[in-house]
């Protein structure tokens, strides 16, 4: 009898702990990449080292996540999810739905200005980003790289409607092309921190920081039940 209760007292504990394990697996938080890290968003005429394809490698990027352009207003930023229009190094003709500028250029200005444009990752699969400025010379000098969004955790609520919850980035086709923000930031992002190569998650969101709490008060309630069980 004794050594029925101990049997069952054991099997209560390793299914406790199965238990504990599946769920204390913290939830990744949404990431923060400085493109270029220190080198920031330039061509290869202005900054030699940069090599962006490089700087991709090795990371993994997400829906949610969100890439900061550190750069100056004399160069661009362009997301667009069509390769023909990544190839060419030129926006003019592609469609509303799958370019966007982000930033626009103004090579008149007689000192240029830091630029910091915060970009969200919103649709699955491979995303583009060039600079089209002269003619597309800074996007055929190295202003240019690829990657691949994976689903992650998925949209966090406040990315769903981009347009609803931050300022809209510059159209395509807008009149004033001369016209260049200081910082096109979304309301959400708030400080964001660079991430490592290691791929570090930064936790800077808001909304990491409630998955990582929501995280911890499940893990507790588990522990706590557990020790009933075995009580």
């Amino acid at each position: 009898m004794e050594q029925s209760k101990y049997n069952l007292g054991f099997l209560l504990f390793v299914l406790t702990c199965f238990v504990l394990l599946s769920f204390s697996v913290s939830v990744e938080a949404y990431k923060n990449y400085t493109v270029g890290d220190s080198l920031g968003w330039f061509d290869t005429l202005e900054k030699p080292s940069v090599n962006y394809q490089k700087w991709v490698a090795g990371k993994s990027f997400s829906l949610g996540d969100f890439l900061l352009f550190n750069t100056d207003n004399n160069h661009s930023v362009i997301q667009t999810y069509n390769l023909t229009t990544y190839k060419r190094c030129d926006y003019e003709d592609a469609q509303d739905n799958d370019t966007t500028q982000w930033s626009s250029s103004d090579p008149s200005a007689a000192t240029p200005h830091p630029v910091s444009v915060a970009v969200p990752l919103v649709k699955e699969g491979m995303n583009y980003f060039f600079s089209s400025d002269y003619d597309g010379e800074q996007c055929k000098n190295g202003q240019h790289f690829r990657i691949n969004v994976t689903h992650g955790q998925g949209l966090p609520k406040n990315l769903e409607s981009p347009a609803e919850e931050s300022p809209g980035p510059i159209s395509p086709n807008a009149g004033d092309e001369g016209s260049v923000p200081d910082t096109v930031v979304p309301s959400n992002f708030n400080n964001p921190h660079d991430e490592t190569a290691d791929n570090e998650a930064s936790g800077s969101t808001s909304l990491s920081m409630y998955w990582k709490l929501k995280d911890r008060t499940v893990n507790w309630f588990l522990v706590l039940l557990g020790i009933a069980c075995l009580l």
